[in-house]
């Protein structure tokens, strides 16, 4: 690494350059990376309801449905404005009344199922059936139009409607967050640092990674939203601290005597690249871990982050040296002593109480552990948008005028029988929740021959393999009912038509529920045993690694578990999600800490001094560190409208304080405790005799 970093130091400028250029493909990049605002499409598509909409595009050209409920209007106008929203790009048909029958015939002549679905409590509701998928662009353009032609009178419902306030309230929020991560970063840095002006350079170069590494999503065609949202804020918080060790090796390289900056900003770029590797293969294994999800988006959210945590550390190491060095007569005059002080009586203080801190570690493992196991969380992303919003509004509005709240695809062989149809809908009705099954085969009676069927309505509901029909539930999606339901549904379907399916967004969340809960202890697993084996090699310990690994997860129950004993609804995604990023990002904490006390024990001080020493000379480093990670999550967590993305950032926020004040006040008590188990199961370790004949000498040389 030594000639590759006097390399770095003596083509900085050009380094620079090429860092400001190299910003022009990236923003390029960047504006051409589609984002995807709907969660249910990282869904695996060998499942039979993803097949099923693959079915609905390709047989009925559609993807997507949506409600629209209109209040104050009487037919005439109804009909007028069906017409106008079927002339919508986009929009492949409105079903309502005049779509079976005319205005002249009175309504009361249609089916039950039929004028149930058109009407309710003073309202007259139309079922809208794009020509793409629920998050196409070409949907959610069509979305907007509705919106605008329609008005005040009506309310349009459903996951695109869902998803396209989900994109409005993301691009107007995004911004902010990054605004009010740098802001809080500011202030941690003008705390720990000791020049005014390094804070900019430092925010500067990694804003830079940032956006190479959004530029560089192009590639993979689309990220989601939650990627997008916080992909910034995650990359910001994890590698600030890279920037930090190279600042403060580059001080201590001049520090020593060192007079030629160029030669000292090489050494700093060694020991910080030397470090910063360990460090970041960590947080890049928990981020890699996520790409083992079944469900998509925890592929999207690894590839992401850990390939910014690989861009970060290369800025690092090659944009902020290069930074320092041309501007550094500008850094001499804006130097001055850091506001934190360092941590003398503390460390003393929990060395002399390790007994009290482990057992207390001991007392609150239970109800950490139970809190949690217990964690309530939510799968349906519209429940907890702000009340506001044209969608939110038209859920409320559906609640009220009628008692649908829900409605799925049955997709049928063609070929199934009128008489097994028709015995098949009747035994559907009867399932608990459900209030109608519309189709072919439900419309047509007596009264109602085939023939009076519009033949655009038939083939809406007819292609040449299957028939679709139309289930509308009383319960909401996500919930144990309607997953009931739909269990009961998929079985009385597979008795007449095995190869039936049951579609849309109640089944997909089913699915997703089932899919999430197994990725979750998959992730978990996997990167616990990437950290560990990091750890065993690192550290060429048997013990340690149990010892790191179980502290972290203590960390990881408390913070999980807090949201148990304040009644706090999570969302899916964070349950998956956080115990990896919290394990991979702050397991630093404790690697930091037990290298320096494997250094000391085995440089012949005992456990007690040992351990003082990693703590007085490394929770400085740890409480920056952490502060780091919370100042770039918190404020996110704080204001964001969409509480999926809130959620996650408070959870990331806390997680870092809890990692930090756990690894201060918990892992030496395990170094005091364990001290005999850690010694003969770590390569180098010394025997206890040694250590006490050599205590006094190294007591000596550590006070100098």
């Amino acid at each position: 690494m030594g000639k590759i970093s006097e390399k770095i130091v003596k083509l900085r400028i050009p380094i620079f350059i090429l860092s400001l250029l190299l910003l022009i493909p990236a923003l390029i990049g960047y504006v051409n990376t589609r984002i995807n605002y709907d969660i249910l499409t990282y869904l695996p598509g060998e499942i039979e309801t993803m097949q099923g909409q693959d079915i609905l595009e390709e047989e009925f050209g559609t993807g997507a449905f949506a409600m629209l409920i209109v209040e104050g209007m009487d037919d005439k106008d109804v009909a007028k404005l069906k017409s106008k929203v079927s002339e919508v790009d986009h929009v492949k048909n409105v079903i309502w009344y005049d779509s079976i029958a005319d205005l002249s015939v009175p309504m009361e002549m249609l089916p039950d199922d039929l004028y149930e679905a058109f009407n309710g409590d003073g309202a007259t509701e139309m079922f809208v059936i794009f020509d793409e998928t629920t998050s196409a662009d070409g949907t959610m353009d069509a979305v907007e139009e509705i919106r605008r032609i329609t008005g005040e009178q009506a309310f349009l419902s459903g996951m695109s409607a869902t998803v396209v306030d989900t994109k409005n309230l993301t691009i107007k929020e995004t911004p902010i967050y990054v605004g009010i991560a740098v802001l809080l970063a500011v202030i941690v840095l003008s705390l720990t640092m000791d020049n005014y002006l390094i804070p900019l350079f430092f925010l500067s170069s990694i804003g830079m990674a940032i956006l190479y590494n959004l530029g560089t999503n192009v590639f993979r065609g689309e990220i989601s939203f939650l990627t997008q949202a916080l992909s910034a804020v995650l990359q910001l918080g994890v590698t600030l601290d890279y920037s930090i060790f190279l600042w403060h090796s580059y001080r201590e390289e001049l520090e020593k005597g060192t007079e030629d900056k160029k030669a000292a900003m090489a050494a700093a770029i060694d020991a910080t690249f030397v470090s910063v590797l360990g460090s970041s293969i960590t947080t890049v294994a928990g981020f890699v871990a996520l790409c083992f999800m079944s469900f998509g988006i925890g592929l999207d959210i690894g590839i992401v982050m850990a390939k910014g945590v690989v861009i970060g550390v290369i800025a690092c190491i090659t944009i902020l040296p290069s930074m320092i060095l041309i501007f550094d007569k500008v850094l001499e005059k804006t130097n001055h002593k850091p506001l934190m002080r360092e941590f003398d009586k503390i460390p003393d203080w929990i060395v002399n109480h390790h007994l009290l801190l482990g057992a207390l570690f001991l007392v609150l493992l239970v109800p950490a552990i139970y809190g949690y196991r217990n964690t309530s969380v939510y799968y349906n992303l519209g429940d907890t948008l702000p009340e506001y919003l044209p969608s939110v509004q038209a859920i409320a509005k559906q609640d009220a005028v009628s008692d649908i709240n829900s409605t799925y695809v049955l997709l049928l062989d063609k070929d199934l029988s009128e008489t097994d149809t028709r015995k098949m809908i009747r035994e559907l009705k009867e399932v608990d929740g459900i209030t109608s099954v519309l189709g072919t085969d439900s419309i047509v009676g007596p009264l109602f021959p085939k023939e009076m069927i519009p033949e655009d309505l038939l083939a809406d509901l007819e292609s040449d393999r299957h028939k679709m029909m139309l289930v509308s539930s009383e319960y909401k999606v996500a919930t144990d009912e309607v997953n009931a339901q739909i269990a009961r549904v998929n079985t009385i379907v597979k008795s007449y038509d095995q190869g039936g399916m049951v579609v849309g967004e109640a089944p997909c969340t089913k699915d997703l529920i089932t899919i999430t809960d197994k990725d979750f202890k998959v992730v978990s697993w996997i990167s616990i045993g990437a950290v560990f084996f990091i750890i065993f090699f690192v550290l060429r310990s048997l013990s340690l690694p149990v010892i790191l690994v179980s502290v972290i997860e203590f960390a990881i129950f408390i913070n999980m578990g807090l949201t148990t004993y304040t009644g706090t609804t999570i969302p899916f995604i964070a349950s998956v999600v956080i115990g990896t990023i919290q394990l991979g990002s702050t397991v630093d904490y404790a690697i930091l800490m037990t290298t320096r006390y494997c250094k000391e024990r085995k440089g012949g001080c005992d456990k007690a001094e040992a351990t003082r020493i990693a703590l007085k000379t490394g929770m400085k480093s740890v409480i920056v560190s952490a502060l780091s990670f919370f100042a770039a999550t918190f404020g996110v967590g704080l204001i964001s409208s969409i509480d999926m993305i809130g959620a996650l950032c408070n959870l990331m926020a806390r997680g870092a304080i809890v990692s930090m004040i756990v690894v201060i006040l918990v892992l030496p008590s395990m170094y005091m405790c364990l001290d005999g188990l850690i010694c003969r199961t770590t390569l180098g370790m010394p025997h206890a005799a040694f250590t006490r004949r050599a205590h006094t000498g190294l007591r000596e040389r550590f006070g100098h």
